[in-house]
Order: structure tokens, then C-alpha cells, then sequence
């Protein structure tokens, strides 16, 4: 006899269950630390915050006229851009010279990827505690080295940079890994081919290695730029609140854990929130269409 079409089996209806029992936890994790929070953190973006966390005051898009009206958002907006053009380009220039270099057979290879490497594993007070000393204005290494008095994280015309360059430290030694991976995955004969056609080492690279790798440099371009425009615990933990060069290295996460946490005003840091997730989803985009005319996918 035919069944029902549509109609599923006892068997069926046993494997969708176990199917929905195992896909459970990760669906409930998905709706209460990603989904919930984000409609919440729009719900709070139009209202002010009453005494306690009680009684919020609905304000309509008042937050976002704050916000949007106010300098202190714009000027954190062009710290963190400051940030990101020296973090994003010199970390994924500097991972591709040490992921091509370590991609040879020299000895001590794995060690020297290790050492490298080990900036993004150390914890970020760690690395705020070596840096502030290596910075240190009387004490410090970098100034003994070059008998300088120079105020890196206190000079509000250089803090900026001192930061970017914390910055490309944690980060290269991941983006060097992850470009070490795209090499191996080079077939090997496209260097011969072109050893035997006469190419040198440089023509290879930017032939070759760049055109065949840019995949996976894409993929670092887009998580660094994202990673950049959310700094905040660097700052956080290099800057006191009573540095002079704070309003020049304040990024906009910082500004929004100043108004959310400190101020209080949760609903004035959910439309700081949203304001920066809608600038990150536009340069995204602007990223993927762009793809096309530089990426190639072997």
C-alpha cells in the first residue's frame, strides 16, 4: 500500500526528534546571547534610563539625535578609524613578509612561529602591563633605549600611534598564521612553472602568492576591520581617565561603556551601539562588492 504523501513515518518521527534535541542547545545559546540582546538593545535605544535601571522614559529617536548631533561620537568615530588604518593594513603587510618568510624550511621554524604567535594567546591586561612599562615616560625601556623623554600614551599627537602599534603586535602573529595556511594550499608547480618561464622571486609573489592568497586575505582584511572598530580594551587598560591624550585615542566602544556603564544612560549606549553596528554592516558590504574585482578564488 502507497503512503501518504507527506506523512512521515514512526522512524522519521523518532530521527527528527533526536535531529531537534541536538540542534536545541545551540538554537536556545543563538536566542539568548545573540538574538534577545539585539532586539533589546534596539528596544532600549528609545528610551532614557530611569533611576536604578526602573522606570525607563520612552524618548523616541532622541538618543540617536544625541548621538549623531553630538562631537564627542564623531571625534571617537575618527580615533577609531585612526586606529584601524595603522592596526588592519601594517599587521596584514607585516603577516605576509613572516608568513612567506616562515613558510621556507629554516631551522627553528615552529619556534619562531610560536613566538610570534604568542601575543594573541596572552591576556590583554598582560599585554597592557609590559606595554605601559615599555612606554613608561621616566622608567621605561623604549625611552632608556634611545635616551628619550618622549610621552608615548600621554602625548595626544602620538598616543594615537603608540596604541596602533600594541595593536599590530597582538594581532600579527594570527594573521600570520592564518596566511601561512593560504600558502601551503599554493600548488607548488605554478613556481616551477614559472622558474622555467624565467619569473624571479618578485614577479612570483605578486603573480602568484598575492593573486592565489588573496582569499584568505580578504578574509583577514574584513575580521580585522570589524576587530579594529570594536577596540576597546586596549584602551581601556592603557589610557587613565586622567590622560591628557584620551579625547584623541577615545574609540567608540569606549565612548559607549562611558555612557552605558559609568554614566549610566543604558539607552543613549544602545543607539551608540546601533549607530556603530550600522556603520560596520555598510563598510561589509562595501567590502563584498568589491571582492569580485580583486579576490580570486583558484
Amino acid at each position: 500500500m502507497a503512503k501518504t504523501r507527506g506523512k512521515m513515518t514512526p522512524s522519521q518521527k523518532s530521527q527528527a526528534k533526536w535531529g531537534l534535541a541536538f540542534v536545541a542547545p545551540t538554537m536556545i545559546g543563538l536566542i539568548v546571547l545573540n538574538f534577545y540582546p539585539i532586539f533589546n538593545t534596539v528596544y532600549q535605544s528609545f528610551f532614557k534610563t530611569g533611576d536604578f535601571g526602573m522606570g525607563n522614559i520612552f524618548v523616541g529617536l532622541q538618543n540617536y539625535a544625541t548621538v549623531l548631533g553630538g562631537k564627542e561620537f564623531w571625534s571617537s568615530l575618527v580615533n577609531t578609524f585612526k586606529y584601524a588604518l595603522i592596526e588592519v593594513p601594517f599587521s596584514v603587510a607585516f603577516a605576509l613578509l613572516l608568513a612567506v618568510f616562515l613558510n621556507r624550511k629554516i631551522a627553528f621554524r615552529g619556534g619562531y612561529r610560536t613566538v610570534f604567535f604568542l601575543p594573541m594567546v596572552a591576556a590583554p591586561a598582560a599585554i597592557a602591563m609590559v606595554w605601559r612599562f615599555l612606554y613608561n615616560q621616566q622608567f621605561g625601556l623604549i625611552n632608556n633605549v634611545f635616551h628619550s623623554t618622549t610621552a608615548w600614551i600621554s602625548d595626544p599627537n602620538i598616543a594615537w600611534i603608540s596604541l596602533g602599534v600594541i595593536g599590530v603586535w597582538s594581532v600579527v602573529g594570527y594573521n600570520m598564521i592564518l596566511l601561512i595556511a593560504g600558502l601551503q594550499e599554493i600548488p607548488h608547480d605554478y613556481y616551477e612553472a614559472a622558474e622555467i618561464d624565467g619569473a624571479t622571486g618578485i614577479k612570483q609573489f605578486f603573480r602568484i602568492t598575492i593573486p592565489l592568497l588573496s582569499p584568505t586575505i580578504f578574509f583577514i582584511l574584513q575580521t580585522r576591520i570589524i576587530g579594529a572598530l570594536q577596540q576597546f580594551d586596549l584602551i581601556f587598560m592603557m589610557m587613565d581617565r586622567s590622560n591628557p591624550a584620551l579625547p584623541k585615542t577615545q574609540t567608540v566602544v569606549y565612548y559607549f561603556y562611558v555612557n552605558a556603564f559609568q554614566y549610566n544612560n543604558r539607552g543613549l549606549g544602545a543607539a551608540i551601539v546601533l549607530c556603530m553596528l550600522v556603520l560596520i554592516m555598510l563598510i561589509t558590504l562595501i567590502l563584498q562588492k568589491t571582492e569580485k574585482y580583486w579576490v580570486f578564488y583558484n
